[in-house]
């Protein structure tokens, strides 16, 4: 009996990654399927106001649908239904062909119009698909049949005949009947219709697919001459428009564009939880890292170099002891499949920026968390800890990408590890409540733990240095720098085994709270920089305290430093700043950033400027030219969205709870202070002439100002009102009359703002008008832009320069993309570009297309790329600070 419990037992386990997985994908199908429905309710109680409205009007009533909307059935005497009218999740499906057969649906149903008038308990019922291009017809009914159908792509192809040849299709296809869904009585007699409707159901469907061939819309249920294509986001059906001036839509060739980007500029540094990742180079250039560029700033010249060839964002960096090497290790990160990406070491030339070796592609688990070259040796080996649970530590010889011994570290987090410099085989790491003191010995590695003894221990040892007599000195959590020795140990209280270890020789008290680096000059003399006094000390080789500075609390705490000539100094700092300057002169900041995820992103309409805010409140202004901070204020919210004013006086900014501030951009004040709402706001769009604004928010409203004294006054105009979903994007007309928006259902709706912000229900009039600005990421003009398997959050913002020529996309997968504009069609090529090492929030040309602007999310940086080629009237001032990177040409 146990036999048998155990064989069931361990049957039970191996099935249940199986099972697993197929909840997943129920559980998907389930929200898709929710996703659909509430859109769908939506829709249909947008249509049930109508028909209030249009009760005891003259003539047939006419009911407003989109592609996606409900439609009224009513059902006969004697069905199995009782009670209220019910809306069916019927979606249109207008005749076409499809070039993607995997799409195909089983078990669609159809549901035909009829072109005469049949009774239907005693009631007429007419139908009118405006939002699908449809013109007035007079006295045409639709009836209430619905009909069972199994959908062939075969089928679908041939529903291009005649509507004669149609009738008798369908009739003949498997599964069909002639009874009224949810009736078992028989409906009305089927007659020939100009167009039939297929409800599609959205689990059957792939996540994103494209029905990209020509629907040609006539017989009048559509415009003559009309044309429209769908495509389909987690089941839900979009239809898109083709513009009039497009004729034939097969015949657009998508081609890769011209254009091309370089990275020009990086803004950031990662402070605020790496360590030890500022250093000055004998070329006078500061090498550090952001997300997953290395840079190299020249101090003297202002100009940037970047090392490019990480994968995912940088975690730690070591320089060799020709200070021309650099070791530089990653994280592992994940691709979009989330299949995980194995982290290693990069090993180059800082001068020519080529990659001399790969190390442990493999081998290291989670990511690189510190690497250190050896000193005594000339450089001959590389330690390396990972982000293992055991944080395993191994040794290489990086010349020939051997490793030499790998050992199990310690569970604990592990902060930094260096080889003594004067023996290559002994190795000390430290981290949380640990100082481990290594030995390599013919292969092999023992390891000896630091004796606190009679000191307390402390919760973290951050950081150690050797000075010039051997000793080893950390410094830690309590804020002491501890000295430590290897000598005759006190065997009567720590016993025998105390022999031969390193202990605590001294003890000095140095900062209040935590001692976050430590930093040995040539002459023996000792920096440390603290974090919560946020000091810097310089002590003598004995120890004594010489002279001491604080730098300002808007840059947080010394991070570490970094010598430049024994007199001038680099600060790495907790809020992502490096500061530079002296014990006599203080210090300021050479490059700044922000310290938490960031999404608000605007350029400014005639200067060379671009402002961005986020979750850390801060509102920065940047010179894109002079690649420096103008300004930096902090809120009381988080900002999310801004948009500046045409007239390049203020900036308006959202934040995350339904307030928004507008900011005269001289005095940095605040000149306006509004709230819309109780949820956070995701847009804030200027009108053209500046005499609007539209504010989109999560409570699916679009809140329309009207804006006077030049910006600074605001007044309620009106409120947008018919998204099922929340805002996500929103674009104005050039002529400042019409809005297109997006919604977080995959919703494209247009509004006309200069009639009183009422929605345009008949969506196929706004195919051929001209947007003054192109962010909506829903759209014919960048339906191109969407990969196949997409799930409709994988593109987080575009952009359309100024010229119309290029769109650049920000996606959900650390890329930076530049397509053609427009680029209607699927599979679209696209120049792909790297160096974000998390989600791209945000994308913004500057105002004469010379410069596309790019943030990250969580890696809080900003990445700026010059616009080189196409031919066009681009700026060249940039050509100044041009930068030389190690990154191949985009991917495509």
């Amino acid at each position: 009996v146990f036999e048998a419990h155990d064989d069931v037992s361990a049957g039970s386990s191996a099935e249940l990654p199986d099972r697993m997985s197929l909840m997943d994908v129920r559980l998907q199908a389930q929200e898709d399927e929710i996703t659909l429905l509430k859109s769908s309710l939506a829709d249909a109680l947008r249509k049930l106001h109508v028909l209030d409205q249009n009760k005891g009007d003259s003539g047939p009533k006419q009911v407003p649908s989109t592609h996606d909307r409900a439609t009224q059935t009513e059902h006969p005497p004697g069905s199995s239904f009782s009670g209220p009218e019910k809306v069916p999740l019927a979606l249109t499906r207008t005749v076409q062909s499809l070039s993607l057969e995997d799409a195909l649906l089983e078990g669609s149903a159809l549901m035909e119009e009829t072109g005469s008038k049949p009774q239907c308990q005693g009631s007429e019922v007419e139908e009118r698909e405006e939002d699908e291009g449809v013109q007035k017809e007079k006295e045409n009914l639709w009836s209430s049949s619905v009909v069972e159908e199994h959908i062939h792509p075969t089928t679908i192809r041939s529903l291009q005949q005649s509507h004669q040849d149609l009738n008798g299709l369908t009739d003949e296809l498997p599964g069909s009947s002639s009874q009224t869904r949810g009736s078992d009585s028989p409906g009305p007699p089927r007659e020939q219709g100009p167009s039939p409707l297929f409800p599609i159901h959205e689990e059957e469907k792939l996540p994103l697919c494209v029905l990209h061939q020509i629907t040609a819309l006539s017989n009048g249920l559509f415009p003559p001459h009309g044309q429209s294509i769908k495509m389909f986001i987690r089941g839900r059906p979009i239809t898109m428009y083709i513009p009039s001036n497009i004729l034939n839509y097969e015949d657009l060739k998508m081609d890769l564009p011209p254009e091309k980007l370089d990275l020009d500029w990086v803004y950031g540094y990662r402070g605020r939880d790496c360590r030890a990742n500022l250093y000055v180079l004998p070329s006078g250039e500061a090498v550090y890292f952001i997300a997953c560029v290395v840079v190299l700033y020249h101090i003297t010249n202002r100009t940037q170099r970047h090392y490019r060839k990480h994968t995912d964002c940088v975690r730690c960096l070591a320089i060799h002891p020709d200070k021309v090497r650099v070791a530089t290790g990653q994280t592992a990160g994940v691709d979009k499949d989330g299949k995980p990406f194995q982290p290693f070491v990069y090993i180059w030339d800082s001068t020519t920026l080529a990659t001399l070796h790969q190390i442990g592609l493999g081998t290291f688990e989670r990511g690189v968390g510190s690497v250190a070259f050896s000193q005594a040796d000339g450089g001959a080996f590389l330690c390396v800890i990972d982000d293992s649970n055991e944080h395993m530590l191994s040794v290489w010889d990086w010349a020939k990408q051997s490793r030499q011994v790998e050992v199990k570290s310690t569970n604990e987090a592990v902060l930094a590890v260096e080889f003594n410099p004067s023996d290559s085989n002994i190795i000390i790491s430290c981290g949380k409540s640990h100082v481990y003191f290594w030995t390599l010995s013919a292969g092999t590695v023992t390891k000896k733990q630091g004796i606190f003894g009679k000191y307390k221990k402390p919760k973290f040892i951050l950081c150690f240095v050797f000075s010039l007599t051997g000793d080893v000195l950390t410094g830690d959590s309590e804020g002491n720098i501890l000295t430590w020795g290897k000598s005759a140990a006190d065997t009567k209280t720590l016993g025998k085994a105390a022999k031969g270890t390193f202990q605590i020789m001294r003890q000095t008290r140095a900062h209040e709270g935590s001692v976050f680096t430590l930093c040995v000059l040539q002459g023996g003399a000792l920096l440390s920089g603290g974090g919560k006094d946020r000091r810097i000390i310089r002590w003598s080789a004995d120890l004594a305290p010489e002279r001491e500075c604080e730098i300002p609390e808007q840059f947080g705490a010394v991070r570490t430093i970094g010598n430049v000539d024994g007199e001038e100094l680099l600060v790495g700092t907790t809020r992502n700043a490096i500061l530079r300057g002296t014990f006599s002169d203080g210090f300021v900041a050479i490059v700044q950033g922000h310290v938490d995820e960031m999404w608000g992103l605007a350029t400014h309409p005639f200067q060379n400027i671009f402002l961005t805010c986020g979750n850390d409140r801060q509102v920065c202004l940047w010179n894109s030219e002079e690649h420096s901070m103008d300004w930096s204020t902090t809120l009381e919210e988080s900002g999310l969205c801004a948009d500046f004013c045409p007239n390049g006086a203020v900036v308006s900014v959202g934040l995350n709870t339904g307030r928004w501030v507008v900011m005269d951009l001289q005095t940095r004040q605040i000149v306006s202070d509004l709230t819309d709402g109780n949820e956070q706001l995701s847009v804030m769009r200027y009108s053209p002439d500046g005499s609007f604004l539209a504010v989109g928010s999560h409570d699916n409203f679009i809140y329309i100002y009207s804006v006077t004294e030049s910006g600074r006054r605001y007044t309620r105009f009106g409120k947008c009102t018919g998204h099922s979903s929340f805002i996500t994007h929103l674009d104005w007309s050039k002529d400042g009359k019409y809005i297109m928006s997006n919604s977080g259902d995959y919703e494209i709706l247009y509004w006309d703002v200069a009639g009183g912000c009422k929605l345009l229900r008949n969506r196929y009039e706004s195919k051929d008008r001209e947007w003054a600005s192109y962010t909506c990421v829903l759209g014919f003009h960048v339906m191109g832009v969407w990969l196949e398997g997409s799930d409709g959050t994988d593109i987080n913002a575009l952009c359309r320069s100024h010229d119309e020529k290029l769109v650049a996309v920000a996606d959900d997968f650390c890329k930076v993309h530049l397509f053609q504009y427009p680029c209607p069609k699927p599979k679209a090529p696209s120049h792909r570009y790297e160096g974000h090492g998390s989600h791209v929030t945000n994308v913004c040309f500057t105002h004469s297309d010379s410069h596309l602007l790019s943030m990250g999310g969580k890696d809080t940086c900003v990445l700026q790329w010059r616009v080189r080629g196409g031919g066009g009237a681009r700026d060249g001032r940039a050509s100044a600070s041009s930068t030389s990177t190690s990154s191949p040409e985009p991917s495509t």
